[in-house]
């Protein structure tokens, strides 16, 4: 129940309130000035018009049922749309309450619906025309439905699987790093897209991590009943352990079944744990010399969800954070801080692409409508070309973009005579 209202309810309230108090800005018509308006464009006024997109289809997941789907379906219904919901397994209770919630405040019916948890339930609403998907999901799951929407050209926000990498440097609090894998690798179940998996400990410190990380799991119940990992799964830490990797807490039986969390030590990166989403309490360490070592290795890997640092030195963690390819990076903490609402959560590469949450989550669910409008009647492009023209505008770029002051005066000043010259002229003829 506590974990419940910590990682769904608490999470998704902050976020409407930054709804309620953002949204009106971030969606406003912005007017552009005359600061940065080219010079041969004057007497126009521009502007940017966000407008809501029409139906957007938000495929809800089934590890966060409450959280993720309906952060991203209010931000759709804030920005002016409709939409339809398609729960993950198990998730349909929970978004129909939610809905229900929203008509007795008043909205129209219309607006929100929700759908049945099926696949068929996704495909059908895509192939009767949506305006924008937004999915959270596996890869796997990413690639079917997009393969649905390209036939539509119906854009996406995909958030996919994450195999999210570690940080461990030498100068690192390792009794936080400990407390802070516990608990991200135990956070439902495992069944965490941000969860940690890999970690890349510097060489200085892995064996005492080890130790550390194999008293605090021996310490604690892990799960009151064992769990039973998908066979594939189960299959790649069968290999990594025959390839050199051992366990450091957790067991795995022959029947696939284990008793969580599993901590594998002297993980190497070519093994295939560390390059699938496997969406379980399962954690690799892998040795490395130093942070470009551990920036190395982590890139060999598929996903780019999020990425976790610790070290004491905050200015190297910092540095280490810009070089990290990821959607989002923590630094001496853990998973927790990506529920800042003002924060846009999205991955890179296999992870998906596009952002949910925080203002560009927001502006996801709307599409850019740029609106000029001239207040002078003078319209010389609109006239035919006469001889002096190129020379005038080889005149005007000397005046706009020469580096001397002097050079851009000079210029200017021909433009001026220039133009005057060109509208005598033009006046005559008429």
């Amino acid at each position: 129940m506590c974990e419940a209202l910590t990682a769904e309810v608490v999470p998704l309230l902050e976020a409407v309130r930054f709804i309620e108090r953002e949204a009106p800005r971030l969606l406003a018509t912005r007017r552009l000035g005359r600061r940065g308006r080219p010079k041969w464009l004057f007497g126009v006024q521009s502007e940017i018009r966000r407008e809501p997109l029409g139906v957007v289809l938000v495929i809800g997941p089934s590890n966060y049922p409450l959280f993720l789907p309906a952060v991203q379906a209010l931000q759709a219904l804030a920005a002016g749309n409709s939409v339809l919901v398609k729960p993950g397994d198990g998730g349909w209770e929970v978004m129909e309450n939610l809905m229900g919630l929203l008509h007795h405040a008043g909205l129209d019916h219309r607006l929100a619906q929700v759908l049945p948890e099926s696949t068929s339930a996704a495909v059908a609403a895509i192939e009767a025309g949506v305006d924008k998907a937004i999915l959270t999901g596996s890869a796997e799951t990413g690639r079917l439905v997009l393969q649905h929407l390209a036939r539509h050209l119906t854009p996406a926000v995909v958030e996919l699987s994450g195999c999210d990498a570690v940080f461990v440097r030498a100068d690192a609090d390792l009794d936080l790093v400990v407390r802070a894998l516990r608990f991200g690798t135990l956070l439902n179940n495992g069944a965490t897209c941000i969860a940690p998996r890999r970690v890349f400990v510097q060489r200085s410190v892995a064996t005492e991590l080890e130790g550390l990380l194999a008293r605090a799991f021996a310490e604690r119940a892990s799960l009151p009943a064992p769990m039973r990992l998908r066979p594939e799964w189960a299959g790649m830490i069968r290999e990594a352990l025959s390839g050199g990797a051992h366990l450091v807490a957790g067991v795995l039986q022959d029947n696939d079944q284990c008793w969580p969390p599993l901590i594998l030590a002297g993980a190497t990166p070519e093994m295939r744990l560390l390059n699938h989403d496997v969406f379980a309490p399962v954690l690799s360490l892998v040795t490395v010399a130093d942070d470009h070592e551990a920036l190395d290795l982590s890139r060999r890997g598929r996903y780019a969800l999020g990425a976790t640092i610790f070290g004491r030195n905050k200015r190297e963690a910092r540095l280490l954070a810009d070089r990290v390819d990821a959607g989002v990076v923590v630094i001496n903490d853990i998973i927790v801080p990506t529920a800042d609402p003002r924060l846009p959560f999205g991955g890179r590469h296999c992870s998906g692409f596009g952002s949910t949450r925080g203002a560009e989550g927001l502006l996801e669910m709307t599409v850019p409508k740029a609106v000029a409008v001239r207040h002078r009647a003078w319209l010389p492009h609109l006239d035919p070309v006469q001889p002096g023209d190129a020379n005038l505008f080889e005149i005007y770029l000397v005046a706009s973009h020469a580096t001397a002051l002097r050079r851009r005066i000079r210029a200017g000043l021909e433009v001026a005579r220039g133009i005057l010259h060109r509208r005598i002229h033009q006046t005559s003829d008429h």
